[in-house]
């Protein structure tokens, strides 16, 4: 079973603001921040969000126990505005979003996220998403060196994308295994480094499903519907996810983004949250002992401003 990472600190950061309000899990995935929420908050309703249709199906079963407080969606986090009015909620009393990858995505064979099996090369979290494949196959060089510099920041990003090309000349690239050794017979791999395949998984992945595309606005949209005092909490695996996160809470903040020349601020910078996290809060060495791909977990947290009770502002 998928082990949610930092479920402690999301408890702690996120409760609900109204108690009895909605929650929304943006990225509900096998429901274990889910659990987690409905047990310590018994008030609290909750929304799960998730474009896997496999994992929603697993999630409606571990959430069965807390039926009538519980409303699963089958969609996009940056549809959440849309979902929202479909499930005629008005205002949140907080929301979660887990960007990562789950461990029945990663696991499963059959999904083709992962060069540890030899698998037809799909990536998909969704069924609208495009295969991975459809990239390796379409795409010309200057393309797929674009996305492999850009989303999994590969230094060696334009010999694996002629490589890539090259190699399908000879026929479509079809499967895990196909990709994984057309980057190894170009990017060698020295003793205690990560697999040399890692990163043009991790971006091609990015690309298929299109992962940063938008993250900004969801942001924006998920503070626009929480209730004054409400708060919002996002867990990021990588650099630029995290990065996205950061920039757009320091935005929120208020940050001014006038070039420094100017003489009054007409970026029209307003403050609208408090972040809680300027650090991000990351796994304890216990947590990635006993789950290693907490490891890489990065949890931010902000506070819509505007709550005037004080009593539990101690997280």
């Amino acid at each position: 079973m998928h082990q949610s990472v930092l479920s402690s600190e999301v408890v702690r950061y996120l409760r609900p603001v109204p108690a009895d309000g909605t929650i929304v899990d943006a990225t509900v995935g096998l429901g274990g921040h889910a659990v987690a929420l409905l047990r310590q908050y018994p008030e609290a309703r909750l929304l799960g969000i998730d474009r896997d249709e496999e994992a929603l199906s697993i999630a409606r079963e571990r959430l069965a126990p807390f039926a009538g407080r519980v409303s699963l969606v089958e969609g996009r986090h940056e549809s959440l505005i849309d979902i929202l009015k479909q499930q005629q909620v008005v205002t949140l009393a907080g929301l979660l979003a887990d960007l990562g990858v789950s461990s029945l995505q990663l696991d499963d064979a059959r999904r083709g996220f992962s060069f540890r099996f030899d698998a037809p090369l799909d990536m998909r979290m969704g069924r609208a998403d495009r295969k991975a494949s459809e990239l390796v196959n379409t795409m010309d060089a200057l393309e797929l060196e674009t996305i492999l510099r850009q989303f999994g920041e590969e230094p060696m990003a334009r010999r694996i994308a002629r490589a890539i090309v090259a190699s399908r000349s000879a026929g479509p690239i079809e499967t895990t295994a196909q990709l994984a050794d057309i980057v190894r017979s170009v990017k060698h791999a020295k003793f205690g480094d990560i697999d040399p395949a890692t990163l043009t998984f991790q971006a091609l992945r990015i690309a298929a499903n299109e992962e940063l595309v938008g993250l900004d606005r969801f942001i924006d949209d998920a503070v626009s519907v929480l209730e004054p005092g409400a708060r919002v909490a996002i867990i990021a695996f990588h650099s630029l996810e995290d990065r996205i996160v950061k920039r757009a809470f320091r935005r929120l903040e208020g940050e001014c983004t006038c070039p420094p020349n100017l003489p009054i601020c007409a970026c029209g910078a307003t403050t609208i949250v408090t972040a809680l996290t300027h650090r991000p809060l990351v796994a304890s060495d216990h947590e990635i002992a006993a789950n290693p791909r907490a490891r890489s977990a990065k949890l931010r947290v902000a506070e819509k401003v505007g709550w005037e009770e004080t009593s539990s502002s101690e997280f």
